[in-house]
């Protein structure tokens, strides 16, 4: 005698015992929220209405109209909150409030000029690509005459700092304007000096602050360090 045996398959209908059926798939379907509907969905319903709608008493084409009309006005507000949460978002990063709090203090930016801080000092560093010898730095003023240079002989690969405090070697203050500076004896990969940070603007399109230094004006992402 064969036996053979019988594969039992569960259905997802069940009896419950008032004999009514209930769909166990129904508690594995995500349940949608009726709080929000799209351009989809609107025309959706609306199909709906026309299909179902009394044949001796259709929907009036004025009510429809308001009702496109509503739902348009819905959206394009939505979008417009949906565009101003993105201009807010991409402007958080540099609210006025966050860089207010740099007012102050000093930013390393990548440039060749140098500005005196409260102090009269000038303060920088170069970065160099590859050892080098007999380097110097040459301040030079907007009349073309070096007005301090200073000595570093042999300087390794990488960044190395530089500072004058604006005295002669007798001790007379001779800086107070800007000076470009020029390196002599190596090509630098980049050159930055610190300026001091006097206040902060916050431009009317919206573009992110803007931090106000005797260099001109930076965007926070361009300071190298904060001092």
């Amino acid at each position: 005698m064969t036996t053979t045996s019988a594969s039992q398959t569960s259905s997802p209908w069940t009896v419950d015992p008032t004999t009514s059926f209930t769909n166990q798939n129904l508690a594995e379907t995500k349940k949608a929220s009726n709080q929000t509907i799209d351009m989809s969905g609107f025309l959706t319903l609306l199909t709906a209405q026309m299909q179902f709608q009394d044949p001796f008493e259709p929907t009036d084409n004025s009510q429809m109209v308001a009702q496109m009309a509503q739902f348009s006005s819905l959206s394009a507000q939505a979008e417009s909150n949906s565009l101003l949460g993105n201009i807010a978002d991409s402007v958080s990063g540099a609210r006025l409030s966050d860089a207010a709090s740099w007012i102050g203090k000093s930013m390393l930016v990548k440039s060749n000029i140098a500005t005196p801080d409260r102090t009269g000092a000038y303060a920088g560093e170069i970065t160099l690509g590859a050892a080098a010898d007999g380097v110097a730095i040459d301040l030079v003023n907007a009349n073309g005459q070096v007005v301090k240079t200073l000595e570093f002989g042999a300087l390794g690969a990488g960044a190395s700092s530089f500072f004058w405090d604006g005295m002669d070697e007798a001790g007379n203050f001779i800086g107070g304007e800007a000076l470009q500076v020029k390196v002599r004896g190596a090509n630098p990969t980049q050159v930055a000096t610190w300026a001091s940070i006097a206040a902060v603007q916050s431009p009317a399109s919206g573009t992110g602050s803007q931090l106000i230094t005797p260099l001109g004006n930076f965007s926070p992402t361009d300071a190298i360090r904060l001092g």
